[in-house]
């Protein structure tokens, strides 16, 4: 019987695929680590929650899941805000929640992505982590460096023998997740939990949700003039604050 762990699975996307793994009649067990406690409303027989802050120094926790054999890391924040309007306060703290936890959670991991047994990996990084960001430049510098990360280690894996490797999930927003101070719709992100749960069995490295649709063109004409696509996405992102201000 299949055992997983989903760090930030307590809302938002993470507890929608730790809600998806354990509707699965071959895993036994779901545990959850986050910041904050997974509320009764999600509540589930196959879940297993721990209150852990990312920030701590301390990960001996997750010594107690070295039996699981999917691990899918959601955790992050993001607020848009011009890089000026800032504390300075928020660098560090979002290179800690960000990308800091994903490496030494990786780092406790790299035996089973090291080994010949099947091992599911997944981190959510961003689209942010491939382009200019205005308004998101510290928020897109942490998932930039998750982005180069991960390459990298898959890249060690193949060279050591290994077919297991890690899957960079980078949407767009998502709908239906707590990401921008919303609530948690599992009925809406069931369907993306799923996908990406499939492309990480499928042991793909990298899931660019609406690829096809929206990103493609976009990562093209970033490609082709990165400044005036800087400028196409502070223009985009201007007009989306100033409508959820209004």
């Amino acid at each position: 019987m299949r055992k997983a762990l989903v760090v930030g699975g307590a809302n938002g996307i993470g507890l929608s695929i730790a809600t998806e793994l354990a509707k699965r009649t071959d895993v036994e067990k779901v545990y959850i680590v986050d910041k904050v406690s997974l509320t009764e409303e999600y509540a589930n027989e196959k879940f297993e929650a721990y209150q852990f802050d990312l920030t701590q120094e301390d990960y001996s926790i997750f010594d107690k899941f070295l039996d699981v054999d999917t691990l899918m890391v959601t955790a992050g924040f993001g607020r848009l805000a011009l890089f000026k309007e800032v504390d300075e306060s928020m660098i560090p703290l979002s290179f800690n929640v960000n990308t800091i936890p994903v490496m030494r959670i990786i780092k406790r991991f790299y035996h089973k992505l090291e080994s010949q047994q099947d091992f599911y990996c997944g981190v959510m990084v961003s689209i942010a982590g491939f382009m200019s960001s205005p308004f998101f430049s510290i928020y897109a510098a942490t998932k930039a460096a998750l982005k180069v990360f991960i390459e990298s280690v898959n890249v060690e894996l193949l060279k050591a023998g290994s077919t297991n490797k890690i899957l960079n999930v980078s949407p767009g927003s998502l709908k239906g997740t707590s990401f921008t101070n919303g609530k948690t719709d599992l009925s809406i992100t069931a369907p993306m939990a799923q996908a990406i749960i499939a492309e990480m069995e499928k042991k793909n490295d990298l899931f660019i949700p609406q690829y096809e649709e929206v990103f493609k063109t976009v990562l093209q004409r970033y490609q082709d003039d990165f400044r005036k696509e800087g400028a196409h996405s502070y223009d985009y992102k201007l007009e989306r604050i100033r409508y959820e201000k209004y």
